[in-house]
Order: structure tokens, then sequence, then C-alpha cells
């Protein structure tokens, strides 16, 4: 009788216990956390990049009968890729910032300078013309963005070493993710709970369906744009717009459109920068019009125009039909993820938001159903 008296007391004792502890724990990990945000990091990118080679590294074992010749031929292949890209992309980014850096220097520069200063404010109303700085202190600028692109590449360059690590250690996890991961989701079904198991595999399931089709869907849209990028820059350089490193911009601006509502603007920066510092002091690129009627000095309208049309079949058709409703939400809750994600995170948690957004909308849904049917579980 003594027991049955005391054990609804002890009850609401342990409750506290429990509470008290899931507290400290918490307020533990929110202490820890940030010592762990570059593991997490590296971790999310090895999954990721497992999600989008784990189909080829299977197709591969069923002809090889050996996943690690899969894998192996998949990372190398990409790497490889990879290499040769940023390879060729920092030796032509350091020929054209030496050719801006001699035709800074050169006195036609400063009169081709004045020349676009003048036309465009004999376009503009008067109270904006206003507003356009004097020569000098546009040289001023150009020499200071050269300054600070030759520091960006520097600093680029110096934490090279920290980059490299990360790359190997995303590397090194991606390997075992791809040659383990059919064992490691062995290994999380035996430690679900039978009544729960079914429920487990399903949401294991949609949660790999989602984010293959999503991550799939934004390469194939994303390698869309950059081409049709590439095309248009090509393109304007026929009609006489001098744009270099087109094939670069073009990737630039497909790699820019992974994080939605920002792609193909991206590449537009770099490509009227380097269209202006080209034809400096050409005076057929100065007088240019666009549809013969426009004035459009040094093609920057025409390039504008270019994007804008990009952006456009990207918007309308490519990211429609090509990613579709890869992950079921509405289009105001995409634009809210993306906000809380680039507010969090910044770029990265632009880039990452719609798929963890996919991933917990799947958890929940399954919690959802469990509590409904609980009753049959």
């Amino acid at each position: 009788s003594r027991i049955s008296k005391t054990k609804p007391l002890m009850d609401p004792i342990q409750k506290i216990y429990r509470l008290l502890l899931f507290i400290i724990i918490g307020l533990l990990a929110l202490e820890i956390l940030p010592f762990l945000y570059s593991i997490i990091g590296m971790l999310i990118f090895s999954f990721l990049f497992t999600t989008i080679f784990l189909q080829g590294v299977d197709s591969i074992e069923r002809y090889t009968r050996s996943r690690s010749l899969g894998v192996f031929f998949i990372l190398s292949t990409t790497i490889l890729v990879g290499v040769i890209f940023i390879g060729s992309f920092i030796s032509n980014l350091g020929s054209q910032i030496k050719l801006f850096t001699k035709k800074i220097q050169r006195d036609d520069f400063e009169k081709g300078i004045e020349n676009l200063s003048s036309s465009i404010k004999e376009v503009l109303p008067d109270f904006i013309g206003n507003l356009i700085p004097e020569t000098e202190k546009i040289i001023l600028l150009a020499k200071n963005l050269m300054i600070g692109v030759f520091q960006s590449v520097l600093s680029l360059l110096g934490s090279a070493g920290n980059l490299f690590f990360i790359a190997f250690m995303v590397l090194i996890f991606t390997i075992i993710l791809l040659i383990e991961y059919h064992d490691f989701k062995r290994s999380l079904v035996r430690f679900m709970p039978n009544k729960y198991l079914e429920v487990g595999l399903r949401m294991i399931y949609n949660i790999e369906l989602q984010i293959s089709k999503y991550l799939r869907g934004q390469i194939l849209a994303a390698s869309s744009v950059a081409i049709l990028s590439i095309l248009g820059l090509f393109t304007l350089n026929q009609l006489g717009a001098n744009i270099t490193l087109s094939v670069f911009i073009g990737i630039i601006a497909g790699l820019a459109n992974l994080i939605p509502m920002v792609g193909p603007f991206i590449g537009m920066i770099p490509a009227i920068l380097i269209a202006l510092m080209n034809n400096i002091g050409n005076e057929v690129a100065l007088n240019h019009q666009i549809f013969g009627a426009i004035p459009s000095p040094f093609y920057i309208l025409d390039i504008i125009l270019m994007f804008i049309i990009v952006q456009q079949i990207d918007n309308n058709f490519i990211t429609p039909l090509v990613v579709g409703e890869s992950v079921g939400l509405h289009p105001m809750a995409v634009m809210l993820v993306l906000l809380i994600g680039g507010t969090l995170i910044g770029p990265l948690g632009m880039l990452f938001a719609i798929p963890v957004a996919g991933v917990l909308k799947v958890i929940i849904a399954e919690i959802v159903f469990i509590t409904k049917n609980s009753h049959l579980l």
C-alpha cells in the first residue's frame, strides 16, 4: 500500500527531472553547435554529392560488380573536370586583369571614359546626369575596383589551404557515404521499432526521392541557363560586343541559378564590366544602338536584355519543365523559406533552404500520419 501511495508522487518528479535534463542538453548543444558548423556543413555537402552521384555509382556497380570502381570512376572524372575548369578560369582571369590594368594606365582610357560620360549625360535628364561623377572620379573608381579584385584574388589564394582541407574532407565523407550508403540505410532500419518500420521506410524513401528530384532538376536547369547564357554572349560577340571569358561567365550564371530567383543576373555584372573595359576607346561600340534605334553604349543594354530573356526562359519554361513541383511548396512558401535561409546563413542558406524545407515537409507529413493512425500501429 505504501508503494501505491508513493508512486503517483514520483511521476511528476521524474517529469521535472526529464525536463531539466532536456533543457541542460539543449543548452549544451547550443554552446557546442558553433564549433560544429564546419563539420555539419561538410556532412551536408557530402550528403548532397552522394545524392547526386548515387544513381551513377549504382549503375556502374551493376555492370562491374565493384562499387569501389564505380565511386572511383565517378569522382575522379568529376575532380578532373573541376581542376581543368578552375585552372583555365584562373589563367584567363589573370590575363584579363593584366589587360585591364594596362588599359587603365593608357591615355585613351581617360578619353574613352569622358566620351562615355558625355554620351550618357546627353541621353539622361539633367537632374540625373548631374549625379554622374567626373571623369577623374570614374577613373579612380576603376583603379580602386582593380585593386579590390587583386586583393580578393590574393585573399582567396591565402585561404586556399583551408579550402583545400574542406574540399578534401568533403571528398573523404562522400567516398565513405557512396561506398557504405546502402549498409548505412540497412543499419538505420534495424534501429526502427517494428510497429514504425513501414512508416520509417516510407519516410526514408520519400526524403531520398525529394532531394534527388530537386537536385537533378536544379542541375539540369543550371546547365540549360549556362548554355543559353554562353550562346547569348557568343551572339553578342558576333555583333561586336567583344566580351571575353564568355564561357566562364555563362557557367557562373548557371551555377548562380542554383540559388532560386538570382540566377543569370549574377553573370550580368561581370559581362557588363568586361564589355565596358574591352570597348573603352572604341567609337563604334560607344555609338552602338540596340535595334538601330535605342542608344546602347558598349552593348550594355544588349547584355541586360539578353540576360533578362534568359531569366524569363528559365522561369517560364526550363524550371517548371525540369524541376516542376519537386518539393511541392507554394510559391509564397518558397519565398519565405529563401528569405529565412538567406537571413540565417547567407547564400548557402538560400541554396539549401528549399531542399531542407522539402525534407521537413516529408517528416511532418509522416508525423501527422502517425498521429492520425496511431490506433492502427
